[in-house]
């Protein structure tokens, strides 16, 4: 089978699906590989290095897509500005599509992939089991994430996060508070702490207190006896009187930071509000606040996708693809998550799709012109 790898044309996309290292690993295993011109040079991977690994560069994106059985992407397909065609239209029947789909948020183009036959495997719909953790693209590509917000957020920060004695005085650590205690959370808090900050983390779950206390930081605990946990292990959407209970003790912590960073993101529903206008409001002149979630919603009220804003002399940053802004590392391990995938619906470079299977079932989301994932057919009708 014949494995395409394009390049990314979504806006602000610099990561590639498929690194040469990797590639070479993918012939290995039996695939042919075809890269477009320039598709990992965003990422520091030339044309040259492709064509060393094994892979044939491809100058036309048209002949890519024609000719390849399997096509492995970063974003979602979207309009390609040179051709005025989107990326659907450009792949052959019966092509498996392999990358980050959010279904949940985009089933618009899913069903657009169903009516094209082309079957969809969703990165971000891969169960979190024990098995498909080498194939968990989410954590890989959060844990970058979580550590570019706080370099990113201390660039905005006028001071620095150590505690310091000089002959001058003493300098005072700076003050990060961090919501949300999933992968991004959790090395955002040991990033900060690395750097000498006091580290304060709230989450709605209690359970990850321990992971919390364990990495140096402080975890803020709102009293509850709800179950803010699902079965796949992700946070659960949160009831009102809840969120009432936790705004209202964040409130202290978050004026007396000097950081905010914000991860809390619910599969499919929109992005809970944690941080309101009047919290950044109460904030010191200075602050910072970066917010992850501000591609599906955002967690801070007045954060803007895509923009860095002052407000109230607080800085607020909408920055909406962190792993975008460290494309080496995020493709290296984007394309160890895809190869770990591809070893285990593959047999010698044959691709088979068995829907019955525990790791393709959870994450197969079209098959043979039909959206099979329930959630995603639900918000279909």
């Amino acid at each position: 089978m014949v494995i395409g790898i394009p390049k990314e044309i979504f806006p602000g996309e610099n990561r590639v699906a498929c690194t040469p290292d990797v590639t070479s690993k993918l012939i290995k295993k039996g695939f042919e590989v075809q890269v477009e011109k320039e598709a990992g040079l965003s990422a520091g991977f030339t044309d040259d290095a492709y064509s060393k690994s094994g892979a044939k560069v491809i100058d036309s994106v048209e002949e890519l897509y024609n000719s390849s059985d399997v096509i492995l992407k970063v974003q979602r397909p979207v309009e390609h500005p040179q051709l005025n065609k989107n990326e659907i239209d450009l792949m052959k029947e019966g092509t498996l599509l392999i990358t980050f789909m959010y279904s949940l948020h985009y089933p618009e183009v899913a069903k657009a992939c169903a009516e094209k036959k082309i079957n969809v495997i969703a990165m971000e719909a891969v169960p979190r089991t024990t098995l498909a953790q080498k194939m968990d693209a989410l954590s890989s590509q959060a844990n970058i994430a979580g550590y570019k917000s706080v370099i990113l957020a201390s660039n905005y920060l006028g001071k620095i996060f150590p505690l310091m004695m000089t002959a001058a005085g003493t300098i005072q650590p700076a003050r990060v508070v961090i919501m949300g205690a999933g992968v991004a959370g959790l090395q955002a808090l040991g990033t900060a702490k690395r750097l000498g900050a006091i580290v304060e983390v709230s989450d709605i779950r209690p359970a990850v207190k321990e992971e919390v206390e364990s990495l140096g930081g402080r975890f803020i605990e709102v009293d509850t006896d709800e179950d803010m946990q699902d079965e796949g292990g992700y946070a659960k959407e949160a009831s009102e009187e809840f969120l009432k209970k936790q705004k209202e003790l964040i409130f202290k912590h978050v004026s007396n930071a000097d950081i905010v960073i914000t991860t809390a993101l619910v599969p499919g529903k929109k992005a809970p509000i944690l941080v309101t206008e009047e919290m950044v409001k109460e904030m010191r002149p200075g602050s910072v606040v970066l917010d992850m979630a501000v591609e599906f919603g955002g967690n801070c009220e007045i954060s803007e996708k895509g923009e860095t804003v002052v407000k109230y002399d607080v800085t607020i940053i909408g920055e909406p693809n962190l792993p975008s802004l460290v494309a080496v590392n995020s493709s290296e391990v984007y394309a160890k998550n895809l190869l770990a995938l591809l070893e285990h619906i593959s047999e010698e470079g044959d691709v088979k799709l068995d829907v019955e299977e525990e790791i393709t079932k959870g994450c197969l989301i079209v098959n043979n012109g039909e959206v099979i994932n329930e959630r995603t057919k639900a918000l279909l009708q």
